[in-house]
């Protein structure tokens, strides 16, 4: 330990990996540094990799650890990857909450959901107002991003001011929200920036971003030549987005229904805080049962294919009493997130099948990035001139891609994934310490760690079956010969035809009077014993080793 202040940074999600990001930043002495969170984000699961999980957060026991030193939580913008944790974390970090309006209206329902003290959030107006929280001054800068009141956050300590630059693109005419904001930016570099920590999403497209403006046109004339019911999905946060889609649907004369809570509360949410304050009239579900098809345009969640959304459930049939018929179009103003193509698929296909004409973003006139092209982060390095380029938010080919084109252009670049403990402050800024950070799961109402062996298991099972075998000792320490045996997800017989949990009770059976005292005494050998045989039946049989349950009854003497 040193009496030596440094600045440090430490991504505890989202670097390595595209969402969930959270981020820490201290200030101090080491080992004593005041510290501040930015953003607590979640990630969606996939039935492949996290079988039955709910949703997956930070790991925040190093948080935790050093909840006494945390002075703050910010939060850049309100997409769920970088708010959605805060109500299920916040008990464990216990430190107040600083965001913008709109991004406090989620932040608030999350945290009233979790049974939280509402007083806990703090809105803060956009730069240059700051936040003065121990050694720490900081300051909201608006950025262009597919959600309003998006921000960069200007961290100020006495070794230098720090960028952290949220999700951005340059947009100069983002249809809702701020604009990007040139000289705003080169005023905040003015006085030397000591590190930019950027989004790297977008690193390898070469070609300048487009702007939302581009899009009203292109899709106005879509829906006035669709013939039929129109249904657009997108995602819900992005409310430039939903208000271009609702005026094109006005512009054809049709009514707008928007059909999925979460984007009914991105627009309340959006009229609460004053960002959206055109948005057109809507119709209920209910209501919109009453408006012939080629009037009616429904405004849907679900972009990304999740299976209980609303693009989902048209797909398999009624939704709210909506059914979409041969002659519809179903556009897709959307990029679908790399995992995300089978589910998309599938919904696709369905459509497909009732004969729905499809329009997808292959084409590039329906969706545009939120996040930074290339150019566009070149555009940042030269207006900031930063000393040092941590990339954050993505993948881990991302990240050094961007370290490679910031030490191009004669910054130091510094690729950290989650865990990685980079000291920003001294004459070798860099990685100096590691720390294993995993993920935790939200399971039903349980919170379960990576590394708990909870989800293993599940996917074990999921893959390979199930053997669950009943024995029962007696008072005399003997085990009954007859033991029973129910397979579950596996088939009901295999190679040789006979009934294959005949064939393993019939083994165990034979097992079972073969074991000694201190096999039968001891729970955990007896298990072995019978897994083994139950195993190498079934492996024999259908070329798999189930997971084996042993359940033991002991009939006590009276």
């Amino acid at each position: 330990m040193t009496d030596r202040n440094r600045l440090i940074y430490l991504p505890i999600g989202g670097a390595g990996e595209i969402g969930m990001n959270c981020y820490v930043y201290g200030y101090g002495p080491e080992g004593q540094e005041r510290l501040i969170v930015v953003d607590t984000g979640v990630a969606f699961p996939d039935m492949d990799g996290q079988p039955g999980v709910d949703l997956i957060l930070p790991d925040v026991e190093w948080l935790e650890d050093r909840k006494d030193r945390i002075d703050g939580i910010f939060i850049t913008h309100a997409h769920e990857d970088h708010v959605g944790a805060i109500g299920h974390l916040w008990g464990r970090l216990e430190a107040p909450v600083y965001c913008r309006k709109f991004t406090a209206i989620h932040a608030m329902r999350k945290m009233d959901e979790a049974g939280h003290d509402l007083a806990n959030v703090h809105v803060v107006e956009a730069y240059p107002e700051v936040v003065e929280l121990g050694p720490f001054k900081v300051s909201f800068a608006p950025v262009a991003h597919s959600i309003p009141e998006a921000s960069g956050l200007v961290i100020d300590t006495k070794a230098g001011r720090v960028i952290h630059s949220g999700d951005f693109k340059i947009d100069r005419h983002p249809v809702v929200g701020e604009a990007f904001d040139e000289d705003m930016w080169r005023q905040i570099a003015a006085d030397g920036v000591l590190a930019y920590v950027c989004d790297s999403t977008n690193v390898f497209s070469r070609h300048t971003g487009r702007s939302e403006s581009e899009l009203p046109p292109q899709i106005t004339e879509l829906v006035a030549n669709a013939r039929g019911m129109v249904v657009a999905t997108t995602f819900a946060s992005n409310i430039a987005r939903l208000q271009t889609l609702a005026d094109a649907g006005i512009a054809a004369g049709r009514s707008i229904c928007l059909m999925g809570r979460a984007m009914q509360r991105m627009v309340k949410a959006g009229r609460e805080a004053g960002v959206l304050t055109d948005f057109p009239t809507t119709v209920s579900p209910e209501d919109a049962l009453d408006i012939p098809r080629e009037s009616l345009m429904l405004i849907v969640t679900g972009s990304q294919g999740e299976r209980r959304a609303a693009s989902a459930s048209l797909s398999r049939g009624k939704y709210l009493g909506h059914e979409l018929k041969e002659g519809d179009t179903f556009l897709f103003s959307s990029k679908t997130i790399p995992g995300n193509e089978v589910s998309v698929g599938f919904i696709q296909n369905a459509l497909a099948e009732i004969g729905v004409e499809i329009v997808d973003d292959n084409s590039g006139f329906y969706h545009v990035s939120g996040h930074a092209n290339r150019p566009d982060i070149e555009m940042m390095h030269e207006i900031l001139k930063p000393q040092i380029v941590v990339p954050c938010h993505g993948e881990y080919r991302h990240l050094r891609e961007h370290a490679r084109l910031a030490m191009s252009n004669g910054m130091t670049g510094v690729v950290a994934a989650n865990g990685m403990l980079v000291e920003l402050s001294g004459n070798a800024p860099g990685v100096t310490e590691h720390f294993e950070i995993g993920r935790t799961y939200l399971d039903g109402d349980a919170f379960v760690g990576q590394y708990d062996g909870v989800i293993r298991e599940r996917m074990k099972m999921a893959m390979n079956g199930m053997v669950v075998v009943a024995v029962i000792v007696d008072e005399g320490d003997e085990v009954l010969e007859d033991a029973w045996v129910q397979l579950k997800g596996l088939p009901e017989a295999g190679s040789s035809g006979v009934n294959l949990q005949e064939l393993v009770e019939d083994e165990i059976g034979r097992l079972l009077p073969r074991l000694d005292a201190k096999v039968i005494d001891d729970d955990d050998k007896l298990e072995e014993a019978v897994k083994r045989v139950a195993r190498k039946v079934c492996l024999q049989e259908i070329g798999k080793k189930p997971e084996v349950a042993l359940l033991v009854s002991r009939l006590m003497a009276e």
